[in-house]
């Protein structure tokens, strides 16, 4: 899996001119399921952004995370994360998950977060939307599941 993360203080998806999710301060997830993911995997990425400390503590040192601050998530599926851009002109997309899977663990992901007990509100899977956000700081963090949770 692959997330870009982004410190919001709010966000919204919008499908056909309907805002589908929306978040007051917090974290929007843009997110991509690969080949080789699994269920573990998206426990695991789920977990990773719960905890990841990116808000400011009394002191301005980033050391809060979602789980501490009571913040919500924005999770909004994005495969052209997987888009290699090595050979040609046009991103290749092989290393992306098929739909069926993409969606089972998209919203296996977005369960996970849900257990941690944090509020999280989606866009449309596979639709064509449009996301608006107030970046915070700007703070913004890339997640590989094959780099930060192999050292786990």
């Amino acid at each position: 899996m692959r997330a870009v993360i982004q410190r919001v203080t709010e966000a919204s998806v919008v499908v056909n001119g309907e805002t589908v999710g929306a978040i007051g301060r917090g974290l929007v997830i843009l997110l991509a399921v690969g080949r080789a993911d699994n269920d573990d995997i998206a426990d695991r990425m789920a977990d990773k952004c719960a905890n990841l400390r990116v808000f400011e503590d009394a002191e301005g040192k980033m050391n809060v995370s979602l789980l501490d601050n009571g913040g919500s998530a924005l999770v909004v599926s994005q495969f052209t994360l997987y888009g290699d851009c090595r050979r040609g002109r046009r991103p290749s997309f092989t290393e992306s998950a098929g739909p069926e899977e993409g969606e089972r663990l998209y919203e296996r992901f977005c369960s996970a977060l849900r257990i941690h007990g944090i509020q999280v509100s989606t866009g449309v899977f596979r639709a064509e939307m449009s996301v608006r956000l107030h970046n915070d700081g700007p703070v913004t963090i890339w997640l590989d599941s094959d780099e930060v949770l192999s050292r786990r």
